[in-house]
This record gives structure tokens, sequence and C-alpha cells, in this order.
């Protein structure tokens, strides 16, 4: 015997919330649109009866003080005179019937001639004490909304005269049920347009809200948001969306850390013209075009800024993403220290294998004392520059760096010198890796000046100043100088003198640094030839010297 397998339920899936809004408001429209039609037709109804006893008491009344009336009850044959004028009443109000009668409820006219003279059908009582009155009654036309006047002699000074007779008219119900009837037509036909109108509109939103939810329903959406936030505190680059209107849409935690914004502080709605950042880097975030890899400054650190457009016939904003370069750049310049310090070395001892082979040529040619000479003249020249660079800088980073730098300029043919006034202790407060990035810089940059020109010089000074306490770098060199006109761009981002894109970083690097210490850079040029660029890093209170403390004491 064969077992059928069992399949496992198929779990439906939630109605999309689109479906579940089409849905509510659907039933919403009918509810709204059948309650109106309800209280439509009850309004209806009941001021259909209160418009037919307004008219029967308006029908009434008018009868009732006609002088005609009076003579005709005053007659011998009241009926003859009544009938006529009753019918052409009846006809012109429009109501079912009008009854006028004796005081004892005999009537003198009648719709139907044979009930002429027989007992009036409903209550006089009222009427006959004086007072008008309505009721709902069933007479001999069927059920009926009727009023009952009194018919008064005509009184004298105003007063009011006795009663001589008696008129009602009144409206058949089935005539109000009619008029009813048809309002309640009415009232279907527009309450079916507007349920037809309310779901085609309904229908029409929905459908446009479901494109844009792309069908999924609330706990969709909802795992959809929860993952959606989870994600931008998560993802360490920086990411920003701006509107049309260059505005922020949305900003990360990444973003803020890059572009050096408080948690607390609110970005979203404001324009990033706004947000105080660099022109450069708020020109690229706004640009039209896409920006691929664009390295930028903030106040302190290094980015890169891809930008996407969002186009949709019209500029919908932008996706900017955000990379943080800063440690990445400070590594390359460390490796190129360390790449220039290999070379140098390597450089050295190529100088020094030949140095070695003079030496041995000279002594195997019995030139002794030559060979003696020879040695020890190069070994002076090189302790003599170590001494000099070690004696005079005492801080370590800066003395590697500058004994590194010595020996890239010998290998490229440049003569780099210490000046004699430098000289500096400690620079305690001011981190190594900025120190390299100032100076490392700024000789890369005199190197580049003279390479190629005749007698190549570059006159590096390390000092620190007392007043006010700072630590001084200067880099002077012997090249062609600036040029016209760009002492006012050379720290800034991409502007450089060398062809080709990957330049204009180094010196907008020093003037961040400098400013981020709460120093200045500048560049001159200098009389004759060459150019001067020079770096004040203020120091902190406990790295100056005692001498420099007691000159900023009070006297």
């Amino acid at each position: 015997m064969r077992v059928p397998r069992l399949r496992p339920p198929v779990r439906s899936r939630p109605r999309s919330l689109a479906g579940q809004l089409f849905a509510m408001q659907v039933v919403l429209v009918a509810v709204v649109v059948a309650g109106c039609a309800v209280f439509a037709y009850v309004s209806g109804k009941s001021q259909a009866r209160e418009a037919a006893t307004h008219r029967a008491r308006a029908t009434t009344e008018a009868v009732a003080d006609s002088p005609s009336v009076r003579e005709a009850i005053r007659s011998a044959d009241p009926s003859a005179l009544l009938q006529p004028y009753a019918e052409e009443v009846r006809r012109d109000t429009g109501v079912t019937f009008v009854t006028i009668m004796d005081t004892d409820g005999r009537r003198w006219t009648h719709p139907d001639p044979h009930r002429i003279g027989k007992k009036f059908v409903g209550h006089i009582g009222p009427a006959l004490r004086g007072r008008t009155f309505d009721e709902t009654y069933t007479g001999t036309l069927g059920p009926s909304v009727r009023v009952v006047t009194p018919i008064r002699e005509a009184g004298h000074d105003g007063r009011r005269g006795r009663i001589i007779g008696l008129v009602s008219a009144g409206i058949a119900v089935d005539t109000i049920s009619r008029r009813v009837s048809e309002q309640l037509t009415a009232i279907l036909a527009v309450a079916g347009g507007a349920l037809a109108l309310g779901a085609v509109g309904t229908y029409v939103i929905n459908a446009r809200l479901r494109r844009h939810t792309h069908g999924m329903n609330a706990a969709e959406l909802s795992r959809l948001y929860d993952y959606h936030q989870a994600t931008l505190h998560a993802v360490r680059e920086g990411l920003l969306l701006l509107d049309g209107q260059g505005r922020v849409a949305l900003v990360n935690d990444g973003a803020r850390l890059l572009l050096g914004r408080d948690e607390q502080e609110e970005l979203v709605g404001r324009r990033v013209a706004d947000l105080g950042l660099p022109t450069e880097l708020t020109e690229a975030l706004l640009a039209d075009e896409e920006r691929v890899d664009e390295v930028h400054l903030t106040g302190e650190r290094i980015v890169v800024v891809n930008t996407a457009p969002v186009d949709g016939g019209e500029r919908r904003g932008a996706v900017v993403t955000l990379r943080d370069h800063t440690e990445l750049r400070a590594l390359a310049g460390e490796l190129d220290s360390v790449r220039g310090f290999a070379e140098a070395l390597r450089s050295q001892a190529h100088e020094a294998a030949n140095r070695l082979h003079t030496v041995v040529s000279l002594i195997e040619l019995g030139r002794v004392e030559e060979a003696v000479r020879f040695a020890t003249e190069e070994l002076e020249l090189a302790q003599a520059l170590t001494d000099r660079v070690v004696n005079a800088v005492r801080e370590p980073v800066l003395a590697a760096l500058l004994l590194g730098k010595a020996a890239q300029a010998k290998e490229r043919g440049v003569e780099l010198t210490l000046s004699p006034d430098s000289g500096v202790e400690d620079v305690a407060g001011l981190p190594g890796r900025d120190l390299v990035t100032v100076l490392g810089n700024l000789i890369d940059n005199a190197l580049e000046a003279v390479s190629g020109g005749p007698s190549p010089q570059v006159t590096v000074t390390v000092r620190r100043t007392l007043a006010p306490g700072a630590l001084l770098l200067r880099v002077a060199d012997n090249g062609p100088g600036l040029p016209p006109h760009a002492e006012g761009h050379l720290f800034e981002r991409n502007w450089s003198t060398k062809p080709g894109p990957g330049g204009g970083i180094g010196l907008a690097l020093v003037r961040q640094t400098a400013r981020h210490h709460g120093g200045e850079a500048e560049a001159r040029n200098l009389p004759g030839a060459g150019a001067e660029f020079e770096v004040r890093l203020p120091l902190p209170r406990e790295a100056l010297p005692h001498e420099a403390l007691s000159q900023e004491a009070p006297r």
C-alpha cells in the first residue's frame, strides 16, 4: 500500500501594505457613503413630512381667512359655493383634499362629491376650541398628514369672532412617500457615483503606493527599515544623501565623523552650503556631474569623495560616499620616507664599495698614506653631517627625517644643509607624524624645485622661537622661485606647478596640519633667486623652556 506524501501547509503571504490600505479605504468609503445615504433618506423623509404639514397649514389658514368663504357659509346652500372653490384651491396648492365643514363636522366640500354632507373622519375638538392643529390620520382617502383650522366670523375692533366652521387640508402619506422615493433614488445615484469615484481614486493611489513600496507588507517594510538603520550605523564609510535642492536627506555616523560633525548636531534638512565645509569639498558635493575618487581636505582629515547624481528626468539629488584617507596618506608618507632611506642606503652602499675599491687599490700601489687620508676625509664628511644634525635637533623623529632627506638629496645631486641657528631640544605636544608631514613635504617640494638646476642647494632651519613660543620650520632653496601670482594658491588643494594628475596635495596637507595646531604656513620669494617656505607651530606651555615662561610672567 502506497502511503501518500503529506505536503506541508502553504503559508499564505500577508497582503501587501498597499492592498491592506486599499481594502480599508474601500470599506471606509462604502461605510461613509452608506451612512450619508441613510442620513439623507431619514432627513429627507422628515423634511418631506414637515413640508407637507406646512403646505396644508398654509392652505387651511388661507381658506379660513377668505371673506368669500364666510359669505358662502352664511348662504342658504354653502356646498354649491364652496365645492368649486375648494377644488380650485386643492389643484392650485397640490394638496390631496380641502374639506370645509360646519362645527358638527358635516362636510360642505370633498374631492369625492358623494361624501359631501357626511361626517368628517378625524379629530376636530382642538379646532372647535379655537386652535389650529395637525395630525396623521387615516380617513376616506387613506392615511394622510392633515391640518384643521377654525373659521371665525369677522370680529369688530380687532376682536376675534365666533367659530362658524372648520377647514381641513391634507396630503396623502402615499404622495409623501412617493416624493421621498424620488429623492432616495437621486441620493442612491449620487452615493453610487461617489462610491465608484472613491474606489477609482483609492485604486489609483494604492497602485502608486504599491509601486513605491514594491508590493511589500507592513512587516517587511518595518524589517527593511530596521536593517537599513543597522546598516547605516555599522558601515564605517561615510554615506551622504542629498536632495535636489542640495539639502542633506540622510547622513550616517561615518559621514558625521569624516566631516567633523557632532553626533547630536541636526544635519538632515540643512543645506550643504551652510555646513561650513571647505569650498572645494562643497563644490564637489553639489556638482552636477559624477566625481570619482577625488581627494579633499576637511578640518582634520583627508577624505576620498565619490558622488553619483540621481536623475529621473530632473535632478533629484546625489549619493555621496566618503572614505577616510588620512591614515593611508600618513602611511604613504612614511612609506615614501622609508623608500627614500632605502634608496639612500643603496646609494651609500654603492659609493662605499667604490671608496673601498679605491682604498684597496691605493694600498696595492703602495700609497698607504694617501689611502688613509682618503678614507679619513670621507668618514669625517659623513660624520660631520650626522653630528651636526644630532647635536642641533634632539627630537628623534626630526633628526631621522633630516638624515634621510640629506642622503636622498645627495643622491639627487642636491646639497642639503642645516642652518647655523637651528636647534631644538624637545617638541612635546606635537605628534611626530605631523612633524614628518610638514617638514617632509616642504623638503620634498624644495628638492623638486631645484632638481636639474645649477649648484642646487636646500637649507633647512629647525628651531624654537621664544616670543611667542613656537616651533619654526623653514625650508629655503635656490631654485627658480615661485611662479607669478602663485602665492595665493600654493596651499590650495589640486593646485600644482607640476604637470599631470596627482599633485597639489602636499602643501595643502602642510597648511591643514599647521592650522590644526593653531599655526600657519607662509611662502615667499627670496631676493635674487629661490623661494622660502615657513611654518610656525605653537608649542604647549609645558614644552616651553624656563626662560620663555619667565618672559611671560607678569612683572
